[in-house]
């Protein structure tokens, strides 16, 4: 591993379907994805958006490579064409923190690919640094605020140097200030030409960091392009509300 291969992955997802079986008195099948193909370039940076339940949570699984499709093929390619790793971060940021602090928690990465401590710490302390917890590293890490448990687990996909990123729901029960710190991660992996899949119905928190739109609605994709020429579309038909509408007065602020 070297940390300063900053190089992104590509992703090339061809026709992509998953369906579960559901038992109930007699065996249901219900499609979460139904024949989604995309290809990613390295470096690109990505909104998936759709309602919940369309899909974006089981494509990134099957990214990810914790879930297999019932059919269709994968393939993440880093450098010299060879397969790359996929980094997550979940929607709930506790799910994946094991360590009692943040340096404890970055350090499993490392010492579980096979280097020894001090090669290990170096990574870890780099990590911590890029994403502002260089001075909380011995902090309790279950006390850390909704988006720096975030950073915490962009450290240690750092610490790995994995070079495609997915973002499942990263705006989920964040204040302001944790929405622009979940920002400033994704500025930061693009100035490092990772690979960022950042999936999420909230379009006006990130959209505009974002090179690619696309949208998934009931396991199919509906739309594939520019942001901008995403938001002409009727994005409501997709259960999606329209960052663009415009509020003049109290009685703006319901949705109805």
């Amino acid at each position: 591993m070297n940390s300063h291969d900053d190089a992104g992955a590509s992703l090339e997802l061809r026709h992509i379907t998953k369906r579960f079986s559901v038992a109930t008195d007699r065996v249901l099948t219900c499609t979460a994805l139904d024949d989604v193909s995309l290809s990613l370039d390295s470096g690109t940076c990505t909104l998936v958006g759709g309602a919940n339940g369309s899909g974006k949570s089981v494509l990134m699984a099957i990214i990810a490579g914790l879930m297999k499709p019932t059919s269709g093929t994968v393939k993440v390619t880093g450098r010299d064409n060879k397969s790359a790793e996929v980094g997550l971060i979940f929607q709930e940021p506790d799910a994946q923190i094991l360590g009692e602090t943040p340096y404890e928690d970055v350090m499993y990465g490392p010492r579980n690919l096979g280097l020894n401590k001090k090669e290990s710490e170096e990574y870890v302390l780099e990590a911590l640094e890029k994403v502002g917890l260089g001075k909380k590293k011995l902090y309790p890490s279950r006390f850390l605020s909704g988006g720096e448990k975030r950073r915490l687990a962009v450290a240690g996909i750092l610490a790995m140097n994995m070079p495609l990123v997915i973002f499942d729901e990263p705006y989920a029960n964040l204040d302001y200030d944790g929405v622009r710190q979940v920002n400033q991660l994704v500025s930061m992996l693009k100035s490092e030409n990772k690979t960022v899949i950042i999936l999420t119905h909230e379009l006006e928190k990130s959209l505009g960091l974002c090179g690619r739109f696309i949208i998934l609605h009931k396991g199919c994709k509906v739309f594939d392009g520019l942001p901008q020429d995403g938001l002409k579309s009727r994005l409501e038909q997709w259960g999606i509300r329209n960052p663009l509408v415009s509020y003049h007065s109290v009685q703006d602020l319901v949705w109805l």
